[in-house]
This record gives C-alpha cells, sequence and structure tokens, in this order.
C-alpha cells in the first residue's frame, strides 16, 4: 500500500528523521507511536506529499511520490486523506458546506449530488442534524467528525490521522477511534494514525510502529509490542500500564 525507504528529513541543520522504513499494511488500523517531537507528525506529512524529504522514497501505486510534481500530487491526495489534527474546517462555511468543498474542487457534478453525497456522510459521522450549523458552533468531537466527513467525499484508500484524539476527554476519544475502525470496516480503508496514547494503540490497532531515534524500532501487532524486548518499548508500554 504505502513503502517508505530509508526516508531522511532534516530542519536548520537537525535530524527529524534519520532512515526510516515503514511498509503501511493495506486495509489495516496502523498506529505510529512515539515521545512528542520525535517526527511523527513530520512523517505523516511525508506520506501525503506535504513535506518533501532530503533523501529516501515513499511509493504507492507503483509510483514514488516523493518525485512526483505538485500536478501529480494532487492525483494522489484525491487516494490519500489527511485529517490534521485541529480539523482544518473553513470558519466561513457550514458543516454541509465543509463536506461539499472537496467535491466542488474535483468533480464536475450537480449541486444536488454534492449535498447528497454530503449528507449521506454526515449522517455515517452521526452529524446530519448539525448539518447548517458553523464550526464556531460545534464541541471538539462534532468538529473532528465533521472533518472525517470531509476528508471522505474524495473515496480515499488510505486516511491519514495526526493526533486524532487530542484535546478530548476520554469517552470521546474512545468513540472517534471506534468511528475511524467502523469506517475503515465500511469502506475497505487502510488508517494510519499518530497517537502517544499506547493504551488506545492497544484498543483499536492493528499494527503498531515505534519512531524512535529517527527510525522505526519496531512494528508489530498489539500483543507482539506488549512483549517487545526492545528496552525503549518495554518502558513506554510500563508507563502506559501505570
Amino acid at each position: 500500500m504505502i513503502t517508505i525507504k530509508e526516508l531522511k528529513k532534516s530542519f536548520d541543520g537537525f535530524e527529524v528523521l534519520k532512515g526510516v522504513n515503514l511498509s503501511i499494511p493495506e486495509n489495516k488500523v496502523t498506529f505510529i507511536m512515539g515521545q512528542s517531537g520525535t517526527g511523527k507528525s513530520v512523517l505523516l506529512k511525508h506520506m501525503v506529499g506535504l513535506l518533501k524529504p532530503d533523501s529516501g522514497e515513499i511509493w504507492f501505486e507503483n509510483k514514488d511520490i516523493t518525485k512526483l510534481s505538485e500536478k501529480e500530487l494532487q492525483k494522489v491526495r484525491r487516494k490519500i486523506g489527511f485529517l490534521f489534527q485541529e480539523g482544518a474546517l473553513f470558519d466561513s462555511m457550514t458543516v454541509k458546506e465543509n463536506v461539499m468543498f472537496p467535491l466542488k474542487e474535483h468533480f464536475k457534478i450537480s449541486k444536488t449530488e454534492m449535498e447528497k453525497v454530503a449528507e449521506d456522510l454526515l449522517s455515517v459521522v452521526d452529524l446530519l442534524p448539525a448539518k447548517d450549523k458553523y464550526p464556531s458552533e460545534l464541541s471538539g468531537g462534532m468538529k473532528k467528525r465533521a472533518a472525517l466527513a470531509r476528508t471522505l467525499a474524495l473515496k480515499p484508500q488510505v486516511v491519514l490521522f495526526d493526533e486524532p484524539t487530542t484535546g478530548l476527554d476520554p469517552i470521546l476519544q474512545v468513540s472517534i477511534l471506534e468511528l475511524i475502525k467502523n469506517l475503515k470496516e465500511k469502506y475497505n480503508l487502510t488508517c494510519v494514525i499518530v497517537s502517544h496514547d499506547l493504551n488506545l494503540a492497544f484498543k483499536f490497532a492493528d499494527y503498531i510502529a515505534f519512531l524512535h531515534g529517527g527510525i522505526i524500532i519496531e512494528i508489530g501487532t498489539p500483543e507482539e509490542i506488549k512483549t517487545s524486548t526492545n528496552e525503549f518499548i518495554k518502558k513506554f508500554v510500563e508507563s502506559a500500564s501505570l
């Protein structure tokens, strides 16, 4: 699905990614874990071409996306959805208009068709009653669901989530991840979730990858991660169980 080879990236002389190698399993939920500031979000942005690496490759559908032009990347971004940490909704648009926006940008379909797609998606994320509200009128959890509906409008194969549970209470965190898991099944999605909450990863991940020291030090199922012999991962697991 997505294969990353020897990815390196520096900012102002500081090497954040030092040769990342990672294959994302298809139609699975993969969590990318690690301490704050280790480059998890940086890695995610490379996967959709929002950042260019200093060196290395990212393969998707037999193309190295690091070599693509901006025009070619636009086509890739229709297949790889990216959900920003803050949701990135347009404040001047209603919830329904936000979901319709990518349809207007990418498809030549009637307004009636766009409205139907938007309302169907809002129904799926349990937000149809709020379709005419503005982002400022929504709770944190509702904003996340609205942003998710907008991301799904282009029918992506892959969805990348940057800390989707940040700022939510524990009940809402679980409900958002349950929604993501259900949508993965419904639409046959490949999901990649950046997080630092290992307990949520144990509950919802098919696979967990650990980014540490600028490289992926291990990827495995939750059970494999729980029994890892890697010293850093063992400490991470122990701290999560406190």
